[in-house]
């Protein structure tokens, strides 16, 4: 068996397709020929040649050893728009590579001149759009045009899967059909029938015989030929994935910056310039200290004294990396290691695994330190209103983009062409089954940053992860939490990079987000559909990723910030800043869910689009909260009076639910009746001081319940009290009614819409202590009123159950428009 790298290229390769290397002027490659060489030799390749862009010069360096010959990648167009595509030209001269030269323009030409001369060509990465203007159109006339398909081994191998798939389907028929559209015959035989190689298409060294062909009973060059143009060709490949190629892309722009300085002048004594060249430099036989002065030049301002208290990005990540490797032994052992050079015996694949793997953990972890103390310092600044800084902060963290942009430049490349793959999929393979690409049943990735919480969202969320299992979705919750081991059972959940305590609410944190984990497990799980429930650095996150990966991206309204900020600041200038950040987040979406018409009303008088909202249906469970849970609790475990009105407030203790006008109004209603108890059932930054203010009333604190004990309460109560003008929806009412209480809630907000006033309850005009009394009074002055809403409460909640209200929701993610399922597609043909 004869193996070769027949897609491989070297320093000759001049012009980058990537956005990141053109913007600081760097060749695509910085790869000697020797080094292809000798790496290709020691990986076992039989043949060694190398395919620049448009250019042989590479090949032509190490044409004077044995067992070479040359090639190129060229670079063709079609002629009608400028689609373009790359042809692989094996085994040529320099007299072929000057006239392919003339006529590349046009790939009918080129096909036509290559064919006629023999020359074995092969169409390279054939599902890859180079420069975005990749059709089905395109890819049928390719059909016509070559015998020889590439499976590349730097692009998704999924659109390898896809090309071999419909490859292995055409028939006559096919080529027939595509000759007639296209008024174009094949200039070879059997055209239905093709052959398949496979290249690394490596451009840093790293990745070198990654992919190869390979080709049995061959022993040279010749045979090699024949045999994939017999169809005895196959692809050998260890699959690429977007830590490849950024890996990939990293080592190009330090091999470029070592090359720019002259490096390999200077010794290296330092443990992360020893640690990068063993991360980025390609396995050979290389100088240890080759980037001395570009750490030099990256930390020469390490003894300046700062001038302000925000440390810049550069001196951040300079102090991070001595910060992490004094932290991370396996960091610092490879920085120990010697040179990089060629390890003969030992498997170089998984030197190369191990060490595309350890850059990631080492990006990831420098990335999150730097994002923490970031995050930190702006919101710092925001809650101290200090603007200027967060700009300042905000531009600086374009370092840490820099950082990060190889990453999001490969997971881009992964997922751009899901739409030609999908619209090839069914073309070339669907119709002959009588199926059609099925859409991807819906995988949902559900961001959030409070799920553990004791909130009414955190229990709607933990109750959906329940409906999801029962009723067989593909819901996952993606979290943090500062506890370890709660992943599983439909929820993900990352260590968070750092937290952040709001001065205000000191136990209310913010969690910063692993991002780059984040985007490599959503990868992976191959989720159809994103959504945020949160604007917070969660949702931030799910907003990048669902970019990234061109996914449909949803969000549910659920809390208003703004008019949060202004009760914990009491500034409007900062409610309004804080309103221009909601209405951008949101308005990124597709779809956005409310849970009632004062939400949807909001939104759109901000200027979001009617047609991106929608209102979502919302349930209860109504088996746990139900009245035949009404018992002596009150009585027994709290001390109420069992003769005395019962109120019952439930949930956050804290002003912006507008508490200290219940405390004013219960005050004034006991002053006249004493047979009434305020019963309040939570925690929160005002609790303390609502105590205090009441502690010679009747009023019992239970602090948090939750399960049947909270059941219970719900009730054993009469009345439940809701003056809150903050919430968009008001969960805590609908478990009230459907204990069998009647509500007095507020006219601003999302409670009032789940309620039926004055049956279930009585809606009170906001803010307004003489209306919440007036309200409480009406209870205690007509008691039969009182029993008589708590049934029509309960009748009310019968049909608004949890399990129905998900079921309902679902449905809106489809339709979003989410992309073909390739792998149940695959297995359907």
């Amino acid at each position: 068996m004869m193996k070769i790298d027949l897609h491989v290229h070297s320093k000759f390769s001049k012009r980058p397709s990537q956005w990141i290397l053109q913007k600081i002027s760097c060749p695509e490659s910085f790869t000697e020929p020797m080094l292809v060489y000798n790496t290709a030799k020691a990986k076992g390749m039989s043949l060694v040649t190398i395919s620049d862009h448009n250019t042989i010069d590479g090949a032509l360096e190490i044409a004077h050893l044995p067992d070479t010959y040359i090639s190129e990648e060229i670079t063709a167009y079609f002629p009608e728009d400028g689609c373009k595509v790359h042809v692989l030209a094996q085994n040529i001269t320099e007299a072929h590579h000057n006239e392919i030269q003339k006529i590349r323009k046009n790939i009918f030409d080129l096909v036509a001149y290559l064919n006629a001369e023999n020359i074995l060509n092969i169409i390279a990465h054939p599902l890859y759009a180079v420069n975005d203007r990749l059709t089905i159109n395109h890819f049928e006339q390719m059909l016509l045009l070559f015998k020889n398909f590439e499976l590349n081994g730097a692009r998704n191998d999924k659109q390898n899967q896809i090309v071999s798939q419909v490859l292995k389907q055409l028939t006559p028929m096919d080529i027939e059909r595509l000759s007639n559209i296209y008024d174009y015959q094949p200039l070879f035989d059997t055209p239905w029938k093709k052959n398949l190689t496979g290249g690394s298409d490596d451009h840093s060294g790293l990745n070198i015989a990654r992919t190869c062909t390979a080709v049995d009973n061959a022993t040279n060059l010749d045979d090699f030929m024949a045999g994939i143009l017999n169809g005895k060709s196959r692809a050998v490949s260890d699959p690429s994935t977007p830590q490849t190629m950024a890996h990939n892309l990293y080592g190009i722009a330090y091999q470029f910056y070592s090359n720019r300085f002259n490096l390999g002048r200077h010794t290296g004594k330092d443990q992360l310039l020893k640690f990068l060249d063993q991360s980025l430099m390609p396995v050979s036989n290389v100088d240890d200290g080759l980037i001395s002065k570009f750490y030099t030049f990256f930390s020469k301002r390490k003894n300046r004294q700062e001038t302000t208290q925000f440390v810049s990005i550069k001196d951040l990540i300079r102090r991070e990396t001595e910060r992490l490797f004094a932290e991370n032994p396996d960091l610092m052992n490879i920085a120990r290691v010697q040179s990089n050079k060629i390890r003969l015996g030992s498997s170089l694949e998984k030197q190369e695994q191990h060490r595309e793997k350890l850059w990631f953990d080492f990006v990831n972890q420098l990335s999150n330190k730097v994002l923490s103390h970031t995050g930190d310092h702006l919101l710092g600044q925001a809650c101290g209103a200090n603007l200027f800084n967060i700009f300042q902060t905000i531009g600086s963290v374009g370092g840490l983009y820099s950082l990060l942009a190889p990453y999001f430049l490969a997971f881009v490349h992964f997922a751009k062409d899901n739409e030609i793959n999908a619209a090839v999929l069914n073309r070339f393979t669907g119709y002959k089954n009588g199926i059609q690409a099925p859409k991807s049943r819906v995988k949902l990735g559900h961001f959030t940053d409070t799920f553990y919480d004791v909130n009414g969202v955190a229990q709607t969320l933990q109750q959906q992860v329940q409906a999801a299992l029962k009723n067989d979705k593909h819901l996952t919750i993606i979290t943090c939490d500062a506890q370890t081991g709660r992943t599983g059972n439909g929820v993900k959940n990352f260590t968070p990079i750092g937290v952040y305590e709001i001065p205000e609410y000191t136990e209310q944190k913010m969690y910063y987000p692993p991002f780059l984990e984040m985007l490599d497990y959503c990868y992976h799980q191959g989720f159809t559909h994103i959504h945020s429930a949160t604007p917070g650095p969660i949702g931030l996150a799910a907003l990048a990723i669902s970019k990234i990966l061109k996914l449909p991206l949803s969000s549910t309204y659920h809390t208003q910030f703004p008019q949060y900020a202004q009760y914990l600041t009491g500034d409007d200038f900062i409610e309004g800043l804080t309103w221009k950040f909601m209405i951008w987040y949101y308005d990124q979406m597709d779809q956005i869910y409310v849970s009632s018409q004062n939400s949807f009303d909001e939104l759109t008088e901000r200027g979001i689009k009617a047609e991106k909202i929608r209102i979502m249906p919302r349930g209860i469970n109504t088996e746990i909260f139900h009245p035949s849970k009404r018992c002596d609790t009150l009585t027994s475990n709290f001390g109420v009076n069992e003769d005395a009105l019962k109120f019952l407030y439930v949930g956050r203790v804290s002003r912006e639910k507008n508490l200290p006008l219940l405390v004013d109004a219960f005050k004034t209603l006991y002053a006249t009746n004493d047979k009434v108890h305020l019963t309040v059932v939570g925690d929160g930054p005002y609790a303390d001081e609502m105590k205090g203010m009441l502690k010679n009333y009747p009023v019992t604190f239970t602090g948090y319940l939750s399960g049947e004990p909270l059941c219970r309460v719900y009730a054993s109560a009469d009345i439940f009290v809701f003056p809150s003008t903050t919430d968009t929806f008001g969960n805590v009412v609908l478990e009230a009614q459907a204990s069998g209480l009647p509500v007095i809630v507020s006219d601003l907000g999302g409670p009032c819409e789940n309620m039926l006033d004055r049956k279930t309850g009585i809606i009170i005009k906001s803010d307004d202590s003489t209306a919440l009394l007036s309200a409480m009074q009406e209870f205690v002055i007509a008691p039969g009123l009182c029993a008589q809403m708590s049934r029509w409460a309960r009748e009310y909640m019968e049909n608004r159950s949890f399990e129905n209200a998900f079921i309902q929701s679902w449905e809106f993610y489809k339709e979003m428009e989410p992309p073909v399922s390739m792998e149940e597609f695959l297995k359907a043909v």
